[in-house]
């Protein structure tokens, strides 16, 4: 894992434009390289036996594949979650992230609504200035 590469804070819908890169062990979307994925949203479905759960940022669904030292914890249908992972495209199938991170946000009910305006900015400040580049 590259970790100079920075973690893209995306929504759901956005990832269904990431590329595989031809030489690099990373994705790209819109120009820029990422290899792991930021994302929040509700988890809409409880955790099955290989591990895994649905999450659905009110954009999509994406399908997070958690290591057995998250199983510890309660992931419960419902729960508002930030999850940082591993974005692995798989074509035809949901997306999946390979969580490194997952925090419960439910105790914040304003998260929700901020996380959007998080995505925005992080767009507007960073991202967008090198898709223009790329462009």
């Amino acid at each position: 894992m590259d970790y100079s590469l920075a973690a893209l804070k995306v929504l759901c819908s956005q990832l269904k434009d990431a590329r595989e890169t031809p030489s690099q062990n990373a994705v790209t979307l819109g120009g820029i390289l990422f290899q792991r994925a930021w994302l929040q949203g509700i988890i809409v479905s409880p955790l099955d036996d290989d591990g895994n759960l649905l999450l659905d940022d009110g954009t999509g669904v994406v399908r997070l594949c958690l290591s057995a030292d998250f199983h510890q914890k309660q992931w419960n249908t419902g729960m508002y979650v930030m999850v940082v992972g591993a974005y692995v495209i798989r074509t035809g199938e949901t997306p999946m992230i390979k969580v490194h991170k997952i925090v419960d946000l439910s105790a914040f009910p304003d998260r929700e609504a901020m996380w959007y305006l998080e995505v925005m900015e992080a767009y507007k400040l960073f991202y967008q200035p090198l898709i223009e580049d790329f462009i």
